[in-house]
């Protein structure tokens, strides 16, 4: 199975050309006010067109209301929407009615969370830390009992760890913010390239359509 590489908090033109020219299957687009990666609609929606459709755009929220994620989405051009926080499931059933989620969970809340979208094609689960973005790795040897099949993995990952991170819990894809950057917001292009080879090594990158985003 070919890992999905995804390069988070993308917040310029530069930053998503430079991640797509690297082999990133899809960028991240943050729009939780708190965010230090915070990016309009407008400029993710500008980056998103610099590097066509074949290149996934995820929009990532942080407890925002429906009409507000749904509005952002449209506005940017997402393919896909990632909803981190505390969320009810009929929230989140109600965005997977117009993009594929990806449902960002803790270590704590795993396995109640994999049982309720088991049976839900259009939500995908992500695994990160508590405090995403922070740069810290997940025990990864802890979770192998419960990380389900087919989900995701984030969490302090970058180009020295994403490798054994995959060995230990085989995850569909992997998502990287803090070890890509030279400055929050602004990606390193050596670091970026490092953590995709490292996520698929000897391997050229798969073209993925938009409705398969988060599948």
């Amino acid at each position: 199975m070919t890992v999905r590489v995804k390069v988070c908090g993308t917040t310029s033109v530069r930053d998503a050309v430079l991640s797509a020219e690297a082999g990133a299957d899809a960028l991240g687009f943050i729009f939780a006010p708190v965010s230090k990666r915070l990016v309009t609609p407008q400029v993710a929606r500008e980056a998103g067109l610099s590097v066509g459709p074949v290149v996934a755009r995820v929009g990532v929220f942080l407890g925002q209301g429906l009409d507000e994620v749904l509005r952002t989405a449209d506005s940017a051009r997402v393919s896909a929407v990632q909803l981190h926080g505390p969320l009810r499931g009929l929230y989140v059933r109600q965005v997977a009615a117009y993009y594929p989620v990806l449902r960002v969970v803790r270590p704590a809340d795993l396995a109640a969370e994999a049982d309720m979208w088991r049976d839900e094609p259009g939500v995908t689960l992500m695994l990160d830390a508590p405090e995403p973005g922070g740069g810290v790795p997940l025990d990864w040897a802890a979770l192998r009992d419960v990380f389900p099949r087919g989900a995701w993995l984030a969490g302090g990952l970058g180009p020295a760890n994403v490798a054994a991170a995959m060995q230990v819990l085989n995850p569909a894809g992997v998502d990287a913010v803090s070890r890509l950057e030279a400055s929050p917001g602004v990606k390193d292009a050596a670091l970026v390239q490092a953590f995709v080879a490292a996520a698929r090594p000897g391997q050229t990158r798969v073209i993925h359509s938009e409705t398969a985003t988060c599948g």
